[in-house]
């Protein structure tokens, strides 16, 4: 539509500024040979006696070789001098804005019955006597001209303006073919075919970073999609496990009468999963606030090597009954940070090492800054390792190495995903290595002044 307009107002001003050139061509042209008319009168005036009977002979060849011109001259007085033949016309016209030389601005033009005439009216000094001159000439043939030429001008724009379009259009819907099929792929695309991808190669160079830009979506969409199946599923099992546990146990207890000990062991073991879904439901609530940004950390200065101290003590019970050594090595500045969020991810992380530990052996905290301005903390612990496929989703929520998930069953399997969620929002990252001597979780987080920035969760 912008186009059509376009072109079609680009040919109407073209076409009126050609026939705004053609008129001032031709009435340049009339200009230029009136006053060689005029010339030629003043010519002839100045080669007679003003007087003398022969004035009429001598004017009448003053437009000798001009075609359709016409002419007037009298006296200063009114008299009439000469009249060019077919000239009675000019009578009716009055000696109006005389000029003793004449310019292209005093054109006139003059409709008198039928007939259309552009002329100019000069005052003319001839040796000491001066003459009112009206000279004209007939229009017809350059109107009958230009009436031809625009018609046949409109015309040949009409064709250039079809043509055009027509040719734009084609161009248009040439070039939006391969458009319109990638739309067309795109929107064949469904939720069960999310690993299909577009072949850069099969498009014009203009729309291949589209398609290369849509691949790389898509992925990412792929890459979620399987994600929220694989959460919904793991979601399923965690669930079921409790629920199962607690019903059945209730249908073994209701099959016949129990003695009261045995009710209030049932309402323990109830009790206790009842808390593993609380926990597991508290959790994902606050997995779910962080995505969406909705969980603002208080940040402040911090000393973390005295906060990791606390957190050994802390867990130093539960390492001895299952005779593990927790060992705090090396200092860590103060930085910019959520006290409690951090404490929450290196509790984590170092009961997930506590689980993971044989007994008799040490589990070693170890810190130190780095030259980027940052620390790190490595938590070290002996055991079994973990398999390579393994080490790039042990983040991932419900995502557990062993596949039967019962070999800790007091875990939700969200621990990890929200210590990583917790050291990201601080700017930092945290990452995993595994071999047959141990297995280290290390995490960095930036010290410097210049992250003191507010925290956001990703």
């Amino acid at each position: 539509m912008f186009v059509g307009t376009a072109i079609a107002l680009s040919l109407i001003v073209s076409g009126f500024l050609v026939l705004k050139s053609v008129k001032n061509h031709f009435a340049e042209q009339d200009y230029e040979e009136l006053v060689v008319v005029l010339e030629s009168i003043k010519h002839q005036l100045n080669s007679i006696d003003a007087d003398t009977a022969k004035v009429q002979q001598a004017l009448s060849k003053a437009v000798s070789g001009h075609h359709g011109i016409f002419f007037r001259v009298d006296t200063v007085n009114g008299k009439q001098l000469f009249l060019s033949k077919g000239a009675e016309f000019l009578e009716r016209l009055e000696y109006e804005q005389k000029l003793e030389s004449a310019s292209r601005e005093q054109l006139k033009k003059w409709q008198i019955g039928n007939g259309l005439y552009r002329g100019l009216i000069a005052e003319l000094s001839v040796n000491g006597q001066t003459y009112n001159v009206i000279t004209a000439m007939d229009m017809a043939f350059h109107k009958q001209f230009l009436d031809k030429f625009t018609i046949k001008m409109w015309l040949m724009m009409l064709a250039i303006g079809i043509v055009t379009m027509s040719a734009t259009w084609f161009g248009i819907y040439q070039g939006h073919r391969p458009l319109k099929s990638l739309s067309t792929k795109i929107r064949n695309i469904q939720t069960n075919q999310l690993d299909e991808r577009l072949n850069p190669d099969d498009l014009p160079i203009e729309l291949r970073d589209l398609a290369l830009s849509f691949n790389e979506m898509l992925q990412h969409v792929e890459e979620g999609f399987e994600r929220l199946s694989n959460f919904s599923a793991d979601i399923a099992h965690e669930l079921r496990t409790p629920l199962t546990n607690i019903i059945t146990q209730n249908q073994v207890m209701v099959v016949q009468h129990r003695s009261s000990d045995e009710y209030r062991e049932l309402l323990y073991s109830n009790l206790e999963e009842l808390e593993r879904l609380a926990k597991m439901v508290s959790q994902m609530l606050w997995l779910a606030q962080s995505d969406n940004k909705l969980i603002k950390p208080a940040a402040k200065f911090i000393n973390l090597n005295q906060e990791v101290k606390e957190l050994l003590e802390f867990f130093e019970a539960l390492a001895s009954e299952k005779n593990i050594k927790l060992i705090q090595e090396g200092e860590l500045p103060r930085i910019y940070a959520d006290r409690d969020l951090l404490r929450r991810a290196i509790s984590n992380l170092i009961s997930n090492a506590i689980r993971h530990t044989p007994s008799g052996k040490a589990i070693r905290v170890v810190a130190s800054a780095n030259q980027q301005d940052k620390i790190q903390l490595d938590f070290i612990n002996p055991g079994k390792p973990i398999p390579g496929q393994h080490l790039t989703k042990v983040f991932d929520r419900f995502y557990r190495v062993d596949p039967s998930r019962s070999e800790h069953p007091d875990g939700t399997g969200l621990g990890l995903a929200i210590t990583k969620s917790i050291i990201e929002a601080h700017g930092g990252n945290i990452s995993v290595d595994s071999n047959l001597q141990q297995t280290v979780f290390t995490i960095w987080l930036p010290i410097n002044e210049s992250d003191k920035t507010t925290i956001e969760l990703a």
